[in-house]
């Protein structure tokens, strides 16, 4: 019979398909997680991963654990409707981003209507959004770039233009607008592989068949505004970063393309019943004006 703690572990090897990693951040010995996963392929009677050069989770192996999440999230949301129903705290709502800048508005003001509900933040790449959700380890999702999956409801927050943000006496400072052919031998500050902001530089050059000249990346959008403002590069800066009181002094300039933007979308799984936390976050976050910095209702 299969054991939970098996299949939680399970899990982290098919998202992680590296064995000792997955030991470490489940804090066991490798032999260990191995025998489980042995278990696991002769109880199903098939293997679960490819073994040929480095550890692949195979088609079995991925219908295993559509199952299994789906599986685990319906008894984590079971524990959390109990919890409700039974009047044990004021709840918890788990929201996961690729970055919490863009958000803190309608944050605080649920925090402020709802002080005693619990406000778990999560990081998340959007390529893991649609299996925390499935799996019931976050409620909503804010992502920048789109998510393909299916089993998920979504609504679009906003769509803005993505610029060139440079330091003030950069000779491309002046210019209202600029095209990525011009930008070919620039340096660039921008985010690690995955984020939607490095997604999109990659995109936008190789539209042109060319590669951008990278110098620093990073995993916090403030340091890398903070380090094009130093002078170390450019970068692309969405147009929500210039309203920030927190920003670094920066030029903008607007990049000469139509695919130069994002679009900022909440998604929750469709299946799953949200709980009353859950369902007023996406409330204040839906009803959100994001040119104002107010919920609509108060205009």
């Amino acid at each position: 019979m299969m054991e939970l703690n098996s299949l939680k572990q399970f899990l982290v090897v098919a998202r992680l398909e590296h064995l000792s990693r997955a030991a470490d951040e489940l804090h066991i010995a490798q032999p260990s997680l191995s025998r489980t996963i042995a278990r696991l392929e002769s109880e199903l009677g098939t293997p679960l991963f490819d073994r040929s050069g480095r550890l692949r989770l195979n088609d079995a192996g991925k219908l295993f654990r559509d199952h299994v999440e789906r599986s685990l999230g319906e008894l984590e949301a079971g524990r959390r409707a109990v919890a409700e129903a039974t009047g044990e705290g004021p709840g918890t709502v788990r929201l996961a981003s690729e970055t919490f800048l863009t958000l803190t508005g309608p944050l605080a003001a649920y925090k402020r209507a709802h002080p005693s509900i619990e406000i778990e933040l999560h990081w998340s790449l959007a390529e893991d959004m649609a299996r925390r959700l499935r799996a019931q380890d976050v409620d909503l999702c804010v992502a920048s770039q789109p998510i393909h999956a299916e089993g998920l409801e979504s609504m679009q927050l906003f769509d803005e233009a993505v610029g060139v943000g440079t330091p003030l006496d950069h000779p491309l400072a002046g210019r209202k607008s600029v095209s990525v052919d011009e930008l070919a031998d620039q340096s660039f500050v921008t985010a690690r592989q995955g984020h939607w902001l490095r997604r999109l530089l990659d995109r936008l050059f190789a539209a042109r068949g060319l590669t951008p000249k990278i110098v620093c990346e990073s995993d916090e959008p403030a340091a890398i505004a903070e380090l094009i403002s130093a002078g170390l590069g450019i970068g692309l800066v969405p147009a929500f970063a210039r309203r920030s009181a927190t920003r670094a002094p920066l030029a903008w300039v607007a990049v000469d393309s139509p695919d130069c933007h994002r679009r900022v979308t909440l998604h929750w799984d469709a299946d799953s019943r949200l709980s009353t936390a859950a369902r007023l976050m996406r409330t204040t976050i839906t009803s959100w004006d994001w040119i104002t910095g107010e919920p609509r209702e108060k205009r």
